[in-house]
């Protein structure tokens, strides 16, 4: 992962609340005629080019440059905020 700002393309609201997700690949062999399962094997990681990140805000899924890029259009700014009493 990418250590750049995010910003969701679909609610355009979350900069902040994202996971990432991977995927698992896990063999087994099935009965024929019942279905009962006869061995499984270990699950293992499938090794992804690109991470997929989810948005915990609208649960929209897409590929971390997704993410950056429109954070990259839309900056967010740094605004000072002067206290006066």
């Amino acid at each position: 992962m990418q250590d750049k700002p995010y910003f969701c393309p679909n609610c355009r609201s979350n900069r902040v609340k994202f996971s990432v997700l991977s995927s698992y690949n896990q063999r087994f062999l099935k009965d024929a005629i019942t279905g009962v399962v006869e061995e499984m094997a270990e699950p293992v990681e499938v090794q992804q080019t690109e991470p997929h990140i989810q948005c915990m805000v609208c649960q929209f899924v897409g590929n971390e440059m997704r993410f950056v890029k429109q954070a990259e259009r839309e900056p967010r700014t740094v605004t000072v905020v002067s206290s006066v009493y």
